[in-house]
């Protein structure tokens, strides 16, 4: 099964959303499955012809019998999740960035986005492009269908609480920078992040351990520059989210990859 990674060619679409990637079925049908980790993103997925069994921490594909488009929809990913494919499938999938997602779709919050991207002409296009053998074809009729889409959203006060979450304030802190309650600052982020305040910046703060560890020469160092109160408070993230320590997930994980997979 072939899978390829691509970042948006549109400056626009890059500002929003992360990439997105093709798997491509093959003539091994070799079962595939591995594990993926927690993340911030909103993650919209089009799988063509199969059959998907989902609960928490895992999700079976696999062939089915009759023609068919499955969607998905990710946007709160708090726990290490195995992912099984029985046979090679055609597939491709979005990773739109925090709050990226709200400028291609008129909603105002988490609650309905679901719900609403079902009921766009998303499915349409997505098995448009799927059934689009010349992949430069493919990722022109997606960015055009995603710009057609974009309108500015007024998110002030989301993105300045989100971007003072990669900082060292507490949560008061920032509560009291944009002049509003703890309270509120986590409906804020529930309504827009899906995820309340801590959970959220635990999530981010173990993401950002994974780019800054190309650079970092250990785990004390990888600690403090993402903000971890020491190296236990570190393996302890680790593995709630990972199931496995830090030395030992870096030693299985290439983290310059785009998509963070651990094969097993």
């Amino acid at each position: 099964m072939k899978v390829t990674f691509y970042e948006p060619k549109h400056p626009l679409l890059k500002k929003y959303m992360q990439g997105y990637y093709f798997i491509e079925k093959d003539d091994s049908d070799q079962p595939i499955r591995y594990l993926t980790f927690p993340d911030n993103y909103f993650i919209v997925s089009a799988s063509k012809d199969v059959t998907v069994s989902v609960r928490k921490g895992w999700v079976e594909v696999y062939r089915s019998l009759t023609e068919n488009l499955e969607m998905d929809f990710v946007f709160r990913c708090s726990v290490p999740t195995e992912i099984f494919y029985q046979q090679s499938v055609d597939e491709i999938t979005f990773y739109f960035k925090p709050l990226g997602i709200y400028h291609f779709f008129e909603v105002d919050g988490c609650e309905v986005l679901e719900e609403h991207i079902q009921l766009s002409d998303l499915k349409e296009m997505l098995a448009n492009v799927l059934n689009e053998p010349d992949r430069e074809i493919q990722i022109k009729t997606l960015e055009d269908y995603w710009l057609s889409k974009f309108r500015e959203k007024d998110l002030a006060l989301a993105y300045s609480i989100l971007t003072d979450f990669e900082t060292e304030l507490s949560i008061e802190e920032i509560a009291a920078k944009n002049g509003i309650t703890r309270q509120y600052l986590n409906k804020i982020s529930k309504r827009y992040l899906a995820k309340p305040a801590s959970e959220f910046r635990k999530i981010q703060r173990f993401r950002n351990a994974l780019i800054s560890n190309k650079t970092a020469r250990n785990l004390t160092e990888l600690s403090y520059e993402n903000l971890f109160y020491d190296q236990s408070h570190l393996i302890k993230d680790f593995k709630e989210f990972t199931k496995i320590s830090p030395k030992k997930f870096f030693e299985h994980v290439d983290t310059r990859k785009n998509n963070i997979w651990l094969f097993i």
